[in-house]
């Protein structure tokens, strides 16, 4: 995934004033700054075309140093340092974004703050005026604490319910949830629940059996999921926190009671007014969240999420970001989350995610967009095309018989110093490749030319960018990929 913001890497450690780490780029004041960009001859065309307008937009000033190399993805430090050729009014220098590695050749022959800009250039303006997540004060904080479910955890081993445990506090989980079946008890609830505590994490047990709910509080859980007329009465002599629910949600039958109950015991407690699935009431219910919120204005209140995650025919990401949202206007403390159908499988993470967009969309009251593109997943947040001149120019500067891929205008694209096809079907593309009998074809570069195709027609079916040689951007699901290009970088 394309790292907006520039790294920031310490300047020259000889020079006393050039010690720390320079600020990062987005906090300089830009009509101070000339920047001397390095790129490779590919792209020195199009970066010079994007910089003088982004230039005379931010009132910059620049140089840019083409070094003699057809690819920018090619370039390292060590390559790069001897070649430099820095102007005097230089203020500081940008290195394209696959220059992520040691950087102490460069160091070596400059005293000019170094960044590592993005992988794409037309990011650049992103990355100076920081137009992204981890630029803004105070993003990552967050208000709305996260239970995540393990469900059916009397069917499971215990080393099972660890490992899923372990995941889901990675993933971001406050609390881990152990779901119980309802209507049996389970002997080994207590077990399981030191052994979760063991790990240092806390524990809420989802039962209304109160004998099983006693043996799993003794055993460390500090939250009871939940409490209803069948078990308020028991709740009294648990001495721990408990998620007051009405008898019958519509109506809310029985929730003044138990929460009438507890109050007279002294009980902590949380009341959950329960999210209904979609064409069971789901739009009433949350009206009704609301409405409680302001019956019960300072109360904790508790979302359990899974019924529209778990419950509807889409990818869950979109879901959690919207209930979280709904949470953060109505402050809604806590949600219950879990992961058991496919399409839900990493809603931990992205309710973590949601969490801290919208605790900082609603406290400071602006839109919750272009601030987190890591849940943005199916599609990419912007798509940077080239145009057929563009393509065209690129072909007529190629000189070396490498084979460059492009998913653009609707169409693959693969071009080198000598042939450029542009096809729909990557298979006819192929033959057209073929055709001309390629020297350097062999098995391996066809199955790399292959490899990078699929990522392409993905990219074209989905309304993603697509780089040759990097991943596709899945914002937090995204695996990064070693370049093959880089394996032949000089």
């Amino acid at each position: 995934m394309v790292a907006i913001e520039a790294k920031s890497i310490s300047r020259n450690s000889r020079a006393d004033d050039l010690m720390k780490t320079p600020p990062p780029i987005s906090k300089l004041r830009l009509p101070d700054q000339h920047f001397h960009l390095v790129t490779g001859k590919l792209a020195a065309r199009g970066l010079h075309d994007y910089v003088a307008k982004l230039a005379k937009e931010l009132g910059f000033r620049y140089s840019i140093d083409v070094l003699p190399i057809s690819v920018a993805a090619l370039l390292t430090p060590k390559w790069i340092a001897p070649r430099l050729a820095i102007p005097p009014e230089a203020t500081a220098l940008l290195l394209p974004g696959h220059c992520d590695t040691d950087l102490s050749a460069i160091h070596e022959v400059t005293k000019l703050p170094v960044y590592v800009g993005p992988r794409d250039f037309q990011l650049i303006e992103a990355m100076l005026t920081g137009k992204d997540a981890s630029s803004r004060d105070g993003y990552g904080d967050y208000s709305i604490e996260i239970i995540a479910e393990i469900n059916h955890a009397p069917r499971m081993s215990l080393e099972s319910i660890l490992e899923t445990t372990k995941r889901y506090a990675a993933d971001g989980a406050d609390v881990i949830d152990i779901g119980c079946d309802p209507g049996e008890r389970w002997s080994k609830v207590g077990e399981c629940v030191r052994a979760v505590r063991d790990l240092g994490l806390r524990v809420s047990i989802d039962s209304f059996e109160p004998q099983e709910t006693a043996e799993a509080v003794g055993a460390g859980a500090e939250l009871v999921l939940s409490v209803n007329s069948s078990n308020r009465d028991a709740a009294c002599d648990w001495g721990c926190e408990v998620v007051a629910i009405p008898d019958e949600s519509k109506s809310l039958a029985g929730f003044d009671e138990t929460i009438e109950t507890l109050d007279k015991a002294n009980v902590p407690y949380r009341i959950d007014p329960i999210l209904e699935p979609i064409g069971f009431g789901f739009t009433e219910s949350v009206v009704r969240f609301h409405d409680v919120r302001k019956r019960y204005p300072d109360t904790a209140i508790m979302m359990g999420i899974g019924n529209l995650s778990e419950l509807t025919d889409a990818d869950s990401a979109g879901v959690n970001v919207l209930l979280l949202g709904i949470c953060a206007e109505l402050r809604i403390g806590s949600v219950l989350t879990t992961e058991v159908i496919n399409w839900a499988r990493s809603s931990v993470r992205e309710c973590d995610l949601a969490r801290r967009l919208m605790h900082y969309a609603v406290s400071r009251g602006t839109i919750p967009k272009h601030i987190e593109p890591n849940l943005v997943m199916l599609r990419d947040p912007k798509l940077l095309p080239k145009t057929q001149s563009e393509l065209d120019a690129l072909h007529s500067e190629l000189k070396d018989p490498n084979y460059r891929v492009f998913a653009e205008l609707g169409k693959l694209h693969i071009m080198n110093g000598e042939h450029y096809f542009q096809e729909d079907d990557p298979f006819e593309l192929f033959d057209r490749l073929l055709a001309t009998e390629p020297q350097n074809m062999s098995a391996g570069h066809a199955f790399y030319l292959g490899y990078e195709m699929a990522k392409a027609v993905t990219a074209l079916t989905l309304g993603k960018q697509y780089r040759q040689d990097e991943a596709l951007d899945w914002g937090m699901l995204t695996v990064d990929e070693k370049s093959h290009r880089a394996k032949r970088a000089p």
